[in-house]
This record gives C-alpha cells, structure tokens and sequence, in this order.
C-alpha cells in the first residue's frame, strides 16, 4: 500500500540545517586538504597565510610531485623516474607495479617515437623479465608489444595505449604513490562528501518532500515538488 510522503516546510528544513554546528577549522582543514591532493600549491600557501590552517604535508613536496606528474602526461618517463627517485628512491623500490608500469609508458612513448628496434630492445630487456615473474604483468606486456605489428593504430585493437587518457592513468597511479608515500590521501576529501550528499538526498526523496539541492555548484535550496 503506498505511503504519501512527509512534507518539510523551508522554514522547518533551514532550521534543521542552523541546528548543525561545523567548526570553521573543520572546514579550513577540508579546503587544505583538497588544495594539497591536487596540487594547487601557491593557493595552499596563501590559504595557509590567510587562515592559518597547516598543511599536513611539507608543501615544497607538491611542486615535486606535480613536476612528476607532468612528467608523465607530457611523455617524459625517464625524466619522472629521475624525478620520483630524487624525491624517494623507496616509492619505486617498493611498488614494483607502479614501476612496471611506468616502464611500460617508457615503451609505449618508444612506439609513439616510431622507434621499433630501441621499443623491442627496451621491452626484452626491461619489461619481459618482470613479466616472466607475474601474470599480469605479462599480459600487459603482451598487449603492449602488439602496438608494432600495426602501422595504422586505428585498426589496432589495443591502440588506446596511444591515446591521452593511457597517460593520464599512469600519471594518476604516480601521483597516489607518492601521496600514500608521505601519508597522505590520494583522493580529496571533499568529492567524496559531495557524493554523500547525493546518496543521502536520493534516500531521503523516497521518505520525504523536502528543500533539496540540486546544483552542487551553487548549493541554493529549491523546494521539491509533491
């Protein structure tokens, strides 16, 4: 038997909303947070000034990291490698999928080079070692090492390893490494409460009528419809 639901007034719903105290410093260090994770390091260090909210992190280290970073997106493997063991030689030393993987892009950036004879020199000496030692790795590499049996990487089913977004994935595994190495989340905190948000409005919709908000960008309160 369906149920009709409960209604909440704005003025009901604001008050409910007043009645919940968060702490100034709590957000503060909800804002530092996110500007930390993602590298935002000369807005962290007014932010710092402004509301003497600390850092939990050395903020020196994310320019180091977003050097790294772009490193990567930019094809520059050697260079990040480089980079990665000036800032803490353990990171790779201890994630040898990380280091595959980077090594992986180095080969991936040999066949976008046109470079086939150094891309297979690189890929037996470097890469087959390691995928002799594990499964997935050797899968990979397999599907790598596919890349040059095709002049045209349009009709190479693996040929997204060439696109932008393969880049991207190795430089986001790079940039979480290096975070969870100095004890640092590798995601913001505050996407993830944003889709609480979400989850907890679309429970709520089946029990109640109520002042929601639909634009995340604005957070303005529009009365939901009966």
């Amino acid at each position: 038997m369906a149920t009709s639901k409960k209604v909440i007034t704005r003025g009901e719903w604001e008050k409910k909303l007043n009645d919940v105290k968060i702490k100034k410093e709590d957000m503060n260090k909800l804002v530092m947070n996110f500007l930390v994770t993602e590298g935002y390091v000369e807005v962290a260090e007014k932010f710092r000034m402004e509301s003497g909210t600390e850092p939990d992190i050395n903020l020196a280290t994310i320019t180091d990291r977003m050097a790294i970073k772009k490193a990567v997106q930019s094809g520059n493997v050697e260079d990040a490698i480089e980079k990665m063991n000036d800032l803490n030689p353990e990171i790779l030393d201890t994630n040898s999928q990380l280091f595959f993987h980077l090594q992986q892009q180095r080969l991936i950036e040999l066949i976008r080079k046109g470079k086939v004879e150094e891309g297979l020199v690189f890929a037996h000496e470097e890469l087959a070692p390691r995928g002799q030692e594990n499964q997935s790795f050797l899968e990979e590499l397999e599907r790598t090492v596919s890349l040059f049996a095709f002049e045209d990487f349009s009709d190479c089913p693996v040929g997204e390893l060439l696109d932008m977004s393969q880049r991207l994935k190795t430089a986001n595994e790079v940039n979480a490494a290096i975070l969870a190495s100095q004890s640092h989340e590798k995601d913001p905190k505050l996407p993830s409460l944003l889709k609480m948000l979400i989850w907890a409005q679309k429970q709520l919709d089946e029990q109640a009528a109520y002042p929601r908000i639909k634009d995340l960008s604005t957070a303005i309160l529009e009365d939901s419809v009966v």
